[in-house]
């Protein structure tokens, strides 16, 4: 019995200390959020993305059929547009939103100059090179003049 209350003793005293140490070393927690540490609002929007993808998968593995695929991912999408929506209000756009935006303003530009310059092929919408007279992709002729035989 003694030997019972001994092996009791010392694990009380071992949880215990397990419990104190922190103040005995001086360990404190941290006031302030960790440059890669998560916010609130991107941890909301990551769990309504990662949802959103795990229904996708379930319903192209089979696990879903149509009518609760539309209903839940329907759910899921409106959850995650207000997550993003709200981790832009809260910290801002994000330093990927903005190049994400960046590179779609400059493709978009790129179309838009090769539409003016004939360049874009019609057929496979492949830009080409300004000097170009034919599709480096099909092959069409460009908006170029055509060549003319002697």
């Amino acid at each position: 019995m003694t030997l019972s209350l001994l092996a009791g003793l010392l694990v009380v005293l071992a949880v215990v200390l397990f419990i104190v140490q922190p103040l005995l070393t001086g360990e404190e927690a941290p006031m302030h959020r960790h440059e890669d540490e998560l916010t609130e609002a991107q941890a909301r929007k990551r769990v309504a993305l990662m949802a959103l993808r795990d229904v996708e998968y379930d319903f192209a593995t089979g696990k879903l059929d149509a009518r609760d695929y539309q209903e839940l991912k329907g759910e899921l999408a409106e959850e995650a547009l207000a997550a993003i929506d709200h981790e832009e209000e809260v910290d801002g756009p994000s330093t990927a939103a903005r190049q994400d935006r960046d590179a779609l303003e400059s493709e978009i530009a790129s179309y838009r100059s090769a539409l003016r310059e004939g360049v874009l092929c019609g057929g496979c919408g492949l830009v080409n090179p300004r000097e170009s007279r034919f599709c480096g992709s099909c092959g069409r002729p460009l908006g170029s003049p055509a060549v003319t035989g002697g």
